[in-house]
């Protein structure tokens, strides 16, 4: 049986022409530019992801200042009784001399003022009521008051989420984006060189032949421009964390780059490039008579 696939001589590197079909500067520079505010979007979405974490670890710590006036065994039983309560996972009364420290910017370092019993409730999961769960402590200690601020950090962790949805509908929209960018510069490519496609194809090129050299030329264009463009992310993300956290140290400020994103753009845009040069080429020739 004939060898059906496309045999053409060494010194015809380029027999389809994709040099001039894929021009090397407009296509990685479109997905250039897709890699940049998909590095955006990835940073956005890390930061949302870090900033959730810690409001939910802000809302698990929750303080109650006793009543005046109260002994040491009522305050024993207060601390079993909320210990007891499932959402609680510790609860330890606040050492005066703490209490004191905290305190001192506002009272001073000598205030002659008695200072209240606290305790500090750490919660093994947030309350679905905030204001109910305070209630609720409060009755267990009357003349109890509880710092209920949950409610307030449960909607900034629901708006650190909304943001992190919005990132990563960001980051879909830029794939599809860049896949559009892509099958475009494809099918002109193949509207420019359709004569040469054509007679080789009549000539046993298969579909697959041409296909590939296709999907390969726009897979490294495309994986080029998106290392451009990881490249040019870079001092932008340094710039924002720098703002973001001014006193922080390099290597806190590079745990908060998404270095894996920036590492991987380069191969998905790659990957990205290949297989839709691959679907669009196939499905174009097979309309070829």
């Amino acid at each position: 049986m004939a060898d059906r696939r496309l045999r053409v001589p060494r010194k015809a590197r380029d027999p389809l022409g994709l040099r001039r079909a894929l021009p090397p500067r407009l296509l990685p520079l479109l997905v250039g530019a897709m890699a940049l505010l998909a590095a955006l979007g990835a940073a956005g979405e890390k930061g949302a992801a870090a900033l959730a974490a810690r409001w939910q670890a802000g809302a698990a710590a929750v303080t109650l200042t006793l009543p005046d006036g109260i002994d040491a065994p009522h305050t024993a039983e207060a601390l079993r009784q909320l210990r007891a309560r499932p959402e609680v996972a510790e609860a330890n009364l606040m050492a005066p001399e703490r209490l004191a420290e905290l305190l001192r910017p506002w009272l001073g370092a000598h205030s002659a003022l008695s200072l209240p019993g606290v305790v500090e409730l750490r919660l093994s999961s947030l309350p679905d009521n905030p204001d109910s769960f305070a209630e609720e402590l409060e009755a267990l200690v009357p003349g109890a008051e509880v710092e209920a601020h949950g409610v307030w950090v449960s909607r900034l962790v629901a708006l650190a989420r909304s943001v992190q949805a919005m990132a990563f509908l960001v980051l879909v929209l830029v794939v599809g984006v860049a896949a559009a960018v892509v099958t475009v510069a494809t099918r002109a490519g193949l509207a420019a060189r359709r004569e040469a496609i054509a007679l080789l194809h009549d000539l046993g090129a298969t579909r697959g032949d041409i296909a590939g050299r296709f999907a390969r030329r726009a897979g490294l264009l495309a994986g080029v421009g998106a290392l451009l463009g990881s490249i040019l992310a870079l001092p932008a993300l340094w710039m924002l964390t720098g703002m973001a956290m001014p006193a922080s140290a390099v290597q806190i400020r590079l745990a908060a780059l998404p270095v894996a994103a920036l590492i991987g753009q380069p191969f998905a845009a790659a990957l990205i490039g290949w297989v839709t040069a691959q679907v669009t080429v196939r499905a174009w020739l097979r309309r070829l008579p």
